[in-house]
């Protein structure tokens, strides 16, 4: 994301918020998002290097994100790429399509750029990446009434390229709509800062005159509708701002209706080399990802009832792990209905210091000051947790 401009907060108590019905059923969907799975994908990110459009570490990002969504079952007909050229460079964006039940040519967009500049963007976005691949994946068999889209630019650090060759390109040809979106719901930098945790998210609306105002309430309308999804289905807090330059503008010059998550308080980190795994707060990742499933379910009207193949969450999420930091021992708090498990403690490069077996009081008086990975196993299930070593 671009330098932030002409932000102005807004709490939400200053809007007339629509109150909107809660559904068991999206909230087991959210709850699917694991700590875990979400941890796994930043750090891939994180060691897939410097993304700068065009580049070969670009090019690998690309292939990855394909893999995975081949990986979670879609298919060829539901893969597809955006190709466009940057100076003299092509990079390409990706797109996933989830045809709709009721409206298959009206389209919910969930977006977010794979693109880094001096780093390896881990929050810049390595964060909005993971987080529609776990979307994705979560949603892959689950009914929705309108289509969506997961797409995947390139080129938003130059400018909003890839965005932009899309929105003219694809969506619009000769100035002609091709695609009739409903929304456009960018994630952007919802990293966090593992020194600074924090439990409000930014949802952003449409507040300029870019390509007229017709657009500005609907955005507005949306982005309460967000907000009120992040409070239903994440532990998440909300705060409302203006959209700022990232993907979602070209769209929003086109008069689409606009709206995106964004980190609160910012960590500073975007476009140098300490946007790494470990200047980020995961967990923190992992709550946007729940609220974020919870919202694109609403947006696309999922079905509300489970299908036979769902299950409820990783009965590990709920595991507590403290104090963080710690000094000499770490607690790790596990639901009585578990009774074997193991404790791993790893560095930053993944290797494993020590490891337990069904202890509850974690004596970490020997570990250097630094930042972890505590890693609790049972049952083939598992969570992962970074924790703080303070002296």
């Amino acid at each position: 994301m671009k330098k932030l401009k002409g932000l102005l907060l807004l709490s939400l108590a200053s809007y007339s918020l629509q109150a909107q019905s809660f559904i068991p059923a999206y909230q087991t969907r959210a709850n699917q998002v694991t700590q875990t799975n979400i941890t796994n994908l930043l750090q891939d990110f994180a060691n897939l290097g410097v993304k700068t459009t065009g580049s070969t570490a670009n090019t690998n990002t690309l292939n990855w994100l394909k893999a995975k969504y081949q990986t979670f079952g879609y298919d060829a007909s539901q893969i597809s790429e955006d190709i466009f050229t940057y100076g003299s460079t092509t990079s390409k964006n990706l797109v996933i399509t989830k045809t709709g039940t009721v409206y298959p040519n009206i389209y919910v967009i969930i977006c977010g750029h794979y693109d880094t500049i001096t780093g390896p963007g881990v929050s810049d976005n390595g964060s909005g990446t993971s987080i529609l691949l776990e979307a994705a994946r979560i949603l892959k068999d689950v009914p929705t009434e309108y289509s969506v889209k997961f797409i995947h630019f390139s080129g938003e650090e130059q400018g909003l390229v890839g965005s932009t060759h899309y929105v003219n390109n694809v969506v619009f040809s000769n100035n002609v709509r091709q695609l009739n979106l409903k929304v456009v719901f960018n994630i952007d930098q919802v990293g966090g800062k593992i020194t600074n945790p924090s439990n409000t998210i930014v949802c952003e609306s449409d507040q300029s005159s870019a390509g007229g105002t017709a657009n500005n309430a609907p955005s507005l309308a949306m982005t309460q509708q967000l907000a009120n999804c992040t409070t239903l289905y994440s532990p998440l807090q909300t705060t409302m701002s203006n959209a700022y330059a990232s993907d979602y503008v070209p769209f929003e010059a086109k008069g689409d209706i606009i709206t995106g998550f964004y980190e609160t308080p910012v960590s500073g980190n975007q476009h140098t080399a300490n946007d790494t795994f470990a200047n980020i707060d995961p967990t923190y990742v992992f709550n946007v990802g729940k609220a974020a499933v919870g919202a694109l379910q609403h947006f696309a009207v999922a079905s509300s009832v489970l299908g036979t193949k769902e299950s409820d969450s990783n009965k590990l999420e709920s595991i507590k792990i403290y104090p963080n930091p710690a000094k000499d021992v770490l607690n790790v708090e596990i639901p009585s209905n578990i009774r074997n498990f193991s404790v791993e403690i790893n560095d930053m490069s993944g290797k494993l210091i020590s490891a337990f077996e069904n202890e509850r009081k974690i004596n970490v008086s020997k570990l250097s000051k630094g930042v972890y990975m505590c890693t609790v196993k049972s049952d083939g299930e598992a969570i992962t947790k970074k924790v703080i070593i303070d002296k």
